[in-house]
């Protein structure tokens, strides 16, 4: 909550913020890249920059990162410790996909009917441009990176390699387990890792 401050006048600050609050509530949002992807992604910062580049593309200005576990990264840490259990993950149409980024580790399945977005506005799970209804995620079920199970840091698409990939369809987690060779084309979502209040 916020205080009166009477060198704001009572008005400009408080206004402004009354303003963002009704507008654009904070939230994080959890979108696919435009296209499904291999184990090969030129690491997980090739990963990230794909999210970054086209998250920019259609005028988003918070930061995303793949929703990805990597040898050095926990995929329950992208986002940052004060937003992990007070925002609603939202898909690109501001819809709730799970109450809370927490909430993605503790049940993760995502509510009924909302569609995923990917960040040029076609609904992943019924567009033909992603045959396989999966996606890469290299975690375990918890959110922490599962030991050799990322293609080689996201770097590999070869087929005698395995990353650890959840099937999105049939109301299960976003975290199931599913153990799959690295030159599958799967779906790679990006989180906003932290919310910006947008001027």
């Amino acid at each position: 909550g916020g205080y009166y401050d009477p060198r704001y006048g009572g008005s400009g600050m408080m206004m402004s913020v009354g303003v963002v609050n009704v507008c654009h509530r904070p939230q994080l949002h959890l979108v696919a890249l435009n296209s499904p992807q291999t184990g090969a992604m030129r690491g997980i910062r090739g990963a990230d920059f794909m999210c970054f580049t086209q998250a920019q593309a259609i005028g988003m200005k918070g930061t995303f990162r793949a929703f990805l576990s990597a040898r050095l990264q926990d995929l329950q840490s992208i986002v940052r410790k004060a937003d992990r259990d007070s925002l609603p993950v939202v898909n690109l149409k501001d819809e709730v996909l799970f109450d809370s980024w927490d909430a993605i580790f503790n049940d993760g399945r995502m509510k009924d009917g909302v569609p995923i977005y990917s960040f040029d506005g076609r609904d992943v799970l019924n567009d033909s441009a992603w045959p396989e209804k999966t996606m890469w995620h290299g975690s375990t079920s918890g959110g922490q990176r599962h030991v050799d199970s990322f293609c080689e840091t996201w770097r590999v698409g070869d087929r005698a390699l395995t990353g650890m990939a959840s099937p999105l369809q049939g109301g299960g987690g976003l975290l199931q387990q599913s153990s799959s060779s690295c030159s599958s084309s799967y779906i790679v979502l990006c989180i906003e890792n932290s919310y910006i209040a947008k001027r």
